[in-house]
């Protein structure tokens, strides 16, 4: 290869590395405008919601979203697509209920809050359609709002969720029925589309089942297994033979991470 083609190669593979790197600080340093919504609180054992949720993680304290986890209404739910997407939240437009300085958490969606179309909606209908609320665990929301607080007034914004360690892939299912819960999922957080990979097989598309759960009608079992994961902004990343050919359901296996 000539210096001029050489030079030319180089030049192109310094501006992709550019091009990603400037797309990854812009996804994650992007402030997003702030919008109103609604805010109340459970209360909980030990820090955590630890009923299982609409999203399907079962024990948050196990699977890292802890007591920064929230149910949200029907219109910021979408149908469980908001599973594992991460807002930041904070108090405003109360004296007597925010904290001062209005400061500000992280929580990630892990749950429904279902609509009660009995009640009006500043009394116990706060997550009918089509309202925008939040309820959160009681430790989380008393970091925003005063003890004496009981429904506040937020403003929330989609943020980066900030992830230690790799994608979490759990195995559950039998012999013909392959189902994987996702967790952990950094960067926006929502997983859209998932295929699964065999060392006998091409790539599978996975469909939903329900929250953050995917399954497909394959026997994989005595396999590797590989996972593609994409998630609403458009990424996807792929994590090769993530679970060894002895992997036996009820299992965990740790991918990489966006």
């Amino acid at each position: 290869m000539g210096t001029f083609q050489t030079t030319l190669l180089c030049l192109v593979l310094l501006h992709r590395c550019i091009s990603t790197a400037a797309s990854d600080e812009e996804w994650k340093f992007t402030d997003q405008d702030w919008k109103s919504a609604t805010a109340t609180y459970t209360k909980d054992i030990n820090d955590s919601i630890i009923t299982e949720g609409a999203c399907g993680y079962g024990d948050f304290r196990r699977t890292s979203y802890g007591k920064y986890s929230a149910g949200l209404s029907t219109l910021l739910f979408n149908k469980g697509n908001t599973c594992g997407g991460c807002f930041e939240l904070r108090c405003v437009d109360h004296i007597l209920w925010c904290l001062p300085g209005s400061p500000s958490i992280v929580v990630t969606a892990t749950d429904f809050c279902p609509p009660n179309y009995g009640l009006p909606v500043d009394y116990g209908g706060w997550c009918n359609f089509p309202q925008e609320h939040f309820e959160m665990s009681e430790v989380a929301f008393f970091e925003i709002a005063e003890r004496r607080a009981d429904k506040i007034p937020v403003q929330y914004r989609r943020v980066s969720c900030e992830r230690t360690g790799g994608i979490r892939f759990t195995l559950t299912g039998n012999a013909n029925f392959n189902q994987v819960l996702i967790t952990n999922v950094g960067l926006d957080g929502e997983v859209v589309a998932v295929k699964i990979k065999g060392s006998k097989t091409g790539w599978v598309q996975m469909a939903r089942n329900w929250g953050q759960y995917w399954h497909c009608n394959i026997n994989l079992k005595g396999q590797p297994l590989s996972f593609e994961v994409s998630t609403r902004e458009g990424r996807m990343l792929t994590s090769y033979n993530v679970a060894p050919p002895n992997w036996q359901f009820g299992q965990t296996f740790e991918g990489k991470q966006f």
